[in-house]
């Protein structure tokens, strides 16, 4: 409902935006501006996949390279009900795992090569489960339909603030209002994209995978990504919304999370999980701000909404979540 809610609200101020500048440039300049927007977020739609996999280093794998990989992801497509997507591997030493493609149909599953030193298979099929979700959702497609509202507030802010024509009227006051519109619709973007992290943590269970496989998997990435070179991090900075986690709050985040660990194990079991369940989380405002500026929830704050879920089978040998 809080997607359907946001959806309606990007599109209301995309409509607005549609009025105020239509009056003062005439439709056909804002339709314009609009063209220009698509026609480049259909390039960058067409072109990503390409560039993922360039930048990540991603190499496919075959089903005699990696019969167990395959044989977890080809259980949870099916689960799942969508067509069993393209399975590869990233040559980064960052633990973590992402999924791409233009639609279902075209869907990629990928792993690094760091992710597969820490997790147990149980914790690995829970983070391919996380995956598989996210590309059942169409989230790739979802989050780049929003993306374009931003970018068309920012052609105009930028066209009227520096463009404008003055002897028209005060294109500034526009130019400002567009601005703020911008990063208005991004930050909307962002909650966007945390709403579907946790939905796609919520598909996983749903999978069949308990929760406590997922926060344990989540723990380690963090761990992994908080030991991590800096500079090995700032590679893959224009490609961390695809990730699991923001490798970059990694640090911070594992201050947070390392308590979870009550038995000092480096995992978070079943029994640790659920005594987060009965606890009160409360951010500081700097956490609730770095959370608003990222394309991932607070980690704590996901952690805990995992142990709200458990798993229940169905007839068909399917698990729902509840």
């Amino acid at each position: 409902m809080r997607m359907y809610l946001l959806i309606g609200l990007l599109f209301a101020i995309l409509y607005a935006l549609f009025v105020i500048v239509g009056q003062y440039l005439g439709v056909g300049s804002f339709i314009a501006y609009g063209i220009l927007a698509f026609i480049m977020l259909f390039i960058q739609y067409i072109a990503s996949p390409y560039m993922i996999e360039f930048a990540m280093g991603i190499r496919y794998v075959s089903e005699e390279e990696e019969p167990e990989l395959h044989q977890m992801v080809s259980e949870l497509a099916r689960n799942a009900g969508i067509k069993k997507p393209r399975i590869g591997i990233s040559r980064l030493g960052i633990p973590n795992a992402f999924a791409f493609g233009r639609s279902i149909s075209d869907g990629r599953i990928c792993i690094t090569e760091g992710i597969r030193e820490i997790l147990s298979r149980e914790e690995l099929k829970a983070v391919l489960g996380h995956e598989i979700s996210h590309i059942k959702n169409r989230d790739v497609m979802v989050m780049t339909m929003l993306s374009v509202i931003p970018m068309i507030c920012w052609y105009l802010a930028w066209n009227f603030l520096f463009f404008g024509d003055n002897r028209r009227g005060n294109t500034a006051i526009i130019g400002l209002f567009a601005f703020l519109l911008y990063f208005l619709t991004n930050m909307l973007v962002l909650y966007g994209s945390r709403i579907r992290e946790y939905y796609a943590d919520k598909g996983s269970v749903a999978l069949g995978n308990p929760p406590h496989y997922l926060a344990s998997a989540l723990y380690k990435i963090v761990y992994g990504s908080a030991k991590t070179p800096r500079s090995l991090v700032r590679q893959v900075e224009g490609f961390k919304a695809f990730f699991l986690n923001d490798p970059s709050k990694a640090y911070k985040e594992i201050q947070e999370i390392g308590e979870l660990d009550i038995d000092m194990s480096g995992t978070i079991d079943e029994r640790e999980l659920a005594q987060l369940r009965r606890r009160k989380i409360k951010l500081s405002t700097a956490d609730k701000i770095m959370e608003l500026l990222s394309t991932h929830p607070n980690m704590l704050n996901r952690i805990r909404y995992l142990s709200t879920l458990q798993t229940t089978s169905t007839r068909s040998g399917i698990t729902r979540t509840q």
